[in-house]
């Protein structure tokens, strides 16, 4: 294992870094608000030429597509080691390893994660990202093993199978869908009929509600509170499928193709919500209203294809009304970062070489990894592209979404993750 720890003193001392006045945890995949988004502060926007400190960097925990999640101290993700899926906590401060637990076995069929530009091809490895509640890390295998493990210790509190407790049917390259967690709710998908969408009790793993038939998709659910009720959106594979929180019933539905794999989250802005696919599939985007009590999904626009707004599985983030993230299909080193307006579709600026990477915003920053492992800061507008800064930072291929967590931004790539300071309280590398 190599292990460099970027500033010495902190490990000879012992020592953590102080949290900011705007320190926040990022519990789940997308952060603590399942959009993309941090309401931390970025203090160093103006990066030294070498770039930014790198706290640490290790290849202890190589081949996987799953992020961190980070609360305090800890931070947790999902790799592949032995032929097994495993997942990790470790000390968010050194990267040093607190604990790990095996779950199902690294197989995923069908060659998919070997893609890539020629300088990062192969690297095959688990999708799913943990999800940290209430002293517990809840971990979903691609073998549609849902795990709840105790934070601290590792030590499983309870695990469900849906396809041997719930007649679940996987998909093409396995699960690669988070667990999404809202009050005493761990929603999930990959049920069989009547139960393809579940709502666990995320104390005991039992079934508070399921529902639907169709088969699922790649796709992370997404909680929000849309013209009054709170509703948890899936995408499934006949399209986007709103579910109210307490019971399970079907809100609203949008019929959305599907062909080969829809990963991205459906993307929430107000009252419009946007979703996209790969495979020639496009983009869409429906206006909610009600009539009555009833809702009404009216379609805003669509656009076929994936030449100019497609998402393959990275996400995008809505700020403003605008969308900012990587836009293309097997652009491998090449696709776009772009601004796209959401209520219409149109393109605002876009800058290639950023590959299927993936962005956050913070403090009306974007901050982008590239599937190449380069670390880059733009300005979150509509206007123009404008980078502040760039820094290399990870060998690999990197296919996670970037979090933030007291001022530190976590990457991986499928041969090391990094931890890099972003507060400007640490001297450059």
């Amino acid at each position: 294992m190599d292990l460099r720890i970027g500033f010495s003193l902190l490990s000879l001392a012992g020592l953590t870094l102080a949290p900011s006045l705007s320190a926040e945890d990022w519990t789940q995949y997308r952060g603590p608000n399942h959009d993309g988004t941090s309401s931390e502060k970025l203090l160093l926007k103006q990066w030294p030429s070498r770039g930014p400190k790198v706290v640490w960097k290790s290849d202890a925990y190589p081949l996987g597509f799953s992020s961190f999640t980070v609360k305090g101290e800890r931070a947790f993700t999902v790799c592949a080691r032995s032929g097994k899926e495993v997942a990790v906590a470790l000390n968010a401060d050194t990267g040093r390893e607190l604990w790990s637990h095996a779950m199902t076995p690294s197989q995923y069929g069908h060659n998919g994660g070997n893609a890539g530009a020629r300088n990062n091809q192969g690297g095959d490895g688990p999708r799913s990202t943990p999800t940290i509640d209430s002293g517990r890390v809840y971990v979903m295998s691609a073998d549609l093993v849902l795990y709840c493990l105790d934070e601290k210790t590792g030590k499983e509190n309870w695990q469900r199978d849906l396809i041997r407790q719930n007649s679940g049917r996987n998909i093409k390259w396995k699960n690669a869908a988070s667990p999404l967690i809202d009050g005493d709710l761990v929603f999930v998908a990959g049920g069989g009929a009547g139960e393809a969408l579940l709502a666990l009790n995320k104390n005991t793993g039992k079934v508070v509600w399921s529902t639907e038939d169709d088969l699922m998709s790649h796709s992370t659910p997404v909680v929000a509170e849309i013209l009054g009720t709170r509703q948890v959106i899936f995408f499934t594979q006949t399209g986007m499928v709103a579910c109210d929180v307490k019971d399970g019933a079907v809100l609203w539905r949008y019929n959305f193709k599907f062909a080969v794999s829809t990963a991205i989250t459906p993307v929430i802005g107000g009252e419009i919500v946007y979703c996209s696919a790969g495979y020639g599939v496009g983009s869409a985007v429906v206006r909610l209203r009600k009539d009555g009590q009833k809702f009404v999904a009216t379609e805003l626009w669509r656009i076929h294809g994936h030449k100019d707004v497609a998402n393959h599985w990275s996400t995008p983030v809505h700020q403003g009304g605008y969308l900012y993230g990587m836009f293309s299909f097997k652009k491998y080193g090449t696709g776009s970062l772009k601004c796209v307006q959401l209520s219409t579709g149109k393109v605002m600026w876009e800058n290639e070489g950023f590959g299927p990477g993936n962005a956050i915003i913070v403090d009306d920053h974007i901050i982008a990894l590239s599937d190449s492992g380069e670390l880059v800061l733009v300005k979150a507008q509509s206007s123009a592209y404008a980078e502040v800064a760039r820094a290399k930072i990870l060998e690999g291929k990197c296919w996670t979404t970037p979090v933030i967590s007291n001022g530190r931004v976590f990457i991986r790539s499928t041969k090391e993750a990094a931890c890099v300071d972003l507060s400007g309280k640490l001297a450059a590398r």
